[in-house]
């Protein structure tokens, strides 16, 4: 028989299964729409690995912190609604207690055996895209680690606790006390979260990306001589440093003063210094293209094949 668009789309609306899944439902089961959603909860898994092509930019970041070290972890669904799902939670929430383990590397992040399972984090993954509907993946994690000092954690946007739409930490090595350190450390990672820095200093920002500023200040400056473009050079570098550099950005909490000057004010109420070795970032979603949904098009699509 013919499955039309119309009956499809009345199917897609009540189970949130795709497109095509639905088709082949419906010609499964002649069309009769409350046998095709059984015959779609019964494929489990199958439904879920059919929405592997859907895009994910939604979902939650989740960070732990407990004294020398820190993890994020960014697991993505395809809508905000999922990231207020408290099964959704508790597995981000479950995925980050163990990413310490995988030290920043997603294949054996999801490797791993998830808590209080005989089944993997990919396996539970799959099983969970199943259960909700949507497309979910965990995209990236991260780690870092100091031998003396803290990791601390800040969270933005947060959804519930550890878990939101910006994750940040930062790693401060010191001998210095930890209350000061924790403190100085969150002040420090809300200053990330606002201020998004591309690295920590001059020295640590990508060489392709410090070319691409020189050549920039070049192609402005043609004509000048070579002794005076390259000061020109040095000095836009400067202005780039206190631009986008974490430790020569104006301090949020206090922009009369960099990053580095607040650190070294702490040293004294630490009693000792304090080197921030390094921080990361995660902005739920950053670099993932959203498309429009144009449904019209998807049905289209379809039909042609």
């Amino acid at each position: 028989m013919t499955i039309s668009a119309d009956l499809v789309k009345q199917l897609r609306d009540k189970t949130g299964a795709g497109m095509m899944d639905c088709k082949k439902a419906l010609a499964a089961t002649e069309g009769d729409i409350e046998n095709a959603i059984d015959w779609l909860r019964k494929k489990g898994l199958a439904k879920a690995g059919s929405k592997s092509d859907r895009i994910a930019a939604e979902g939650l970041v989740g960070i732990s912190a407990k004294g020398n070290h820190g993890v994020l972890v960014e697991v993505n669904s395809e809508t905000d609604f999922v990231a207020r799902n408290v099964q959704f939670q508790e597995m981000v929430r479950s995925i980050t207690s163990i990413a310490g383990s995988a030290n920043g590397d997603v294949a054996t992040l999801l490797a791993a055996t998830y808590p209080g399972k005989s089944s993997t984090v990919e396996e539970q993954v799959k099983e969970m895209i199943a259960t909700i509907g949507e497309n979910m993946n965990v995209r990236r994690t991260a780690a870092l680690e100091v031998a003396d000092g803290l990791v601390t954690a800040y969270v933005h946007n947060k959804a519930a606790d550890d878990l939101g739409r910006i994750g940040v930490l930062v790693a401060l090595e010191s001998k210095g006390s930890t209350d000061t350190l924790s403190e100085i450390g969150r002040q420090i990672a809300m200053h990330v979260a606002a201020r998004n820095p591309v690295a920590l200093d001059l020295a640590s920002v990508p060489q392709d990306k410090i070319d691409r500023e020189k050549a920039i200040i070049m192609d402005k400056n043609q004509g000048k001589p070579a002794h005076v473009l390259e000061k020109i050079a040095e000095s836009a570098l400067k202005t780039f440093a206190k631009e986008n550099c974490l430790l020569e950005q104006a301090f949020v909490i206090d922009e009369s003063k960099s990053v580095a000057q607040a650190l070294k004010d702490a040293e004294k109420a630490a009693g000792a210094p304090i080197k921030m070795t390094a921080f990361v970032r995660y902005g739920l979603g950053e670099g993932i293209e959203k498309p429009k949904d144009d449904f019209a098009s998807e049905v289209a699509g379809m039909a042609k094949t």
